[in-house]
């Protein structure tokens, strides 16, 4: 961590590196960096042993991955190749994504997640288009996703996590969206991606407005329903996502499972300190104060009430991130037609099947949430709106006939003694 006495723009001392010696012990026994709650050890390889080592370790096994895929190519293995493409990608993303500093290891390693991704469009069984869209005096990037197919379709506009990038949904062997007859335009805003490597800093409200300039491109396609988009926004992106909503009145429809979008206080300061570095690198705060007063301004507070569009929120009962009460307090806000799925005993990436995964694209909320937006896209209501849906994983899901609605595990305890 940077000494207190030589802090620079994107990489203060803050006050929470204090922390670094247990969350290293931390990430040595896990192999996590956040989200500790669910069992079983995380992604990061058995060699690295503190924070510092992942950029290292995960580069190494992306270039492995790399080199395995280029055989493949060689022999003539297309389909074998472009899995393993991808797998480099995401490997060289994550590691990438802990080098809080735009420097030759930043370079190296996001280079080596694009080259990889170029081939995984070159391989890929349907068009995946890169597109640079010009913003703000700067540029924003995404991927197009394109349903074959002849015919105006409906658009998932696809907004990432703050620890993630364009490249990490859709898989291009199992593409949700896809196989219901939906494009996906997957976004690199301020704080992201390609958007990093550029030099855009991330301010409070700018990503809604890179968002609508990626939508004003991406109208004007002829193979897009420009009355069908949806922004689906996953994790912080969900606060990003519901920005958007608030702002655009050209979306049809917007989910945002894995609700991040409550007060920053509970990510930056409860949660691991990985947030707080991060974050100081996306805004380039050059002191924790400035950094406290951006996030600060991350906020939903007056803005649920905008949003017009149809609204799906997912969210767990424990997220540490997203305490459940915050969550209900600015639902209750929305005059939106809403609805709110709660996973009881889960944290954050809740799963509405509680299965095991083992990276972003084979997370089950990608297949529910693709068809509640199909559902609205077909002018389907939303069958729950205002309603809280108590998904206990023993139970029919969702879209059974009969649902759950409460917002308490007593809940039905309490309506027993009345």
């Amino acid at each position: 961590m940077p000494s207190p006495k030589n802090t620079k723009a994107g990489k203060p001392h803050l006050r929470r590196d204090d922390q670094k010696w247990v969350f290293d012990y931390i990430v040595k026994e896990t192999g996590k960096v956040f989200h500790f709650q669910p069992d079983g050890r995380g992604r990061l390889p058995r060699t690295v042993r503190s924070h510092d080592m992942i950029a290292k370790h995960m580069g190494l096994a992306a270039k492995k991955s790399e080199r395995l895929a280029e055989t493949e190519a060689e022999a003539g293995h297309r389909e074998t190749a472009m899995e393993l493409y991808y797998q480099a990608a995401l490997q060289y993303i994550d590691a990438q994504h802990t080098v809080f500093e735009t420097n030759d290891e930043k370079r190296f390693l996001h280079g080596g997640a694009m080259r990889c991704y170029a081939k995984v469009r070159e391989h890929a069984p349907y068009t995946i288009e890169h597109l640079d869209i010009p913003w703000n005096g700067s540029v924003v990037s995404g991927n197009l996703h394109l349903a074959p197919g002849e015919g105006k379709k409906p658009l998932i506009f696809y907004v990432p996590g703050c620890d993630q990038t364009k490249e990490a949904w859709p898989h291009p062997y199992y593409n949700q969206a896809l196989q219901r007859g939906m494009h996906v335009f997957t976004f690199d805003g301020p704080g992201q991606g390609e958007s990093n490597l550029r030099g855009i800093r991330l301010t409070a409200d700018n990503y809604e407005d890179a968002a609508s300039a990626a939508i004003d491109q991406l109208v004007k396609r002829p193979e897009i329903d420009s009355k069908k988009i949806g922004v689906y926004a996953l994790s912080f992106g969900s606060y990003w996502g519901m920005r958007i909503a608030a702002k655009e009145r050209r979306l049809a429809a917007c989910a945002a499972p894995w609700a991040s979008f409550v007060d920053k206080y509970y990510l930056m300061t409860e949660e691991s300190p990985r947030y707080k570095q991060l974050f100081a690198y996306l805004t380039q705060s050059t002191t924790e104060e400035e950094l406290d007063k951006v996030v600060a301004a991350m906020t939903m507070e007056g803005r649920m009430e905008q949003i017009t569009c149809p609204t799906l929120i997912v969210s767990g009962e424990y997220d540490p991130r997203a305490p459940i009460e915050e969550v209900y307090r600015l639902f209750d806000q929305m005059k939106a037609p809403a609805e709110l799925w709660m996973l009881p005993d889960q944290h954050h990436n809740g799963s509405i099947t509680q299965k095991s995964r083992s990276s972003v694209w084979e997370a089950d909320i990608h297949a529910f949430v693709c068809d509640w937006m199909r559902e609205r896209f077909n002018g389907v209501p939303v069958k729950h709106p205002g309603k809280t849906l108590w998904l206990e994983p023993s139970g029919p899901g969702p879209n059974a006939k009969t649902v759950t609605y409460k917002r308490r595990w007593f809940d039905e305890f309490e309506l027993r003694k009345g």
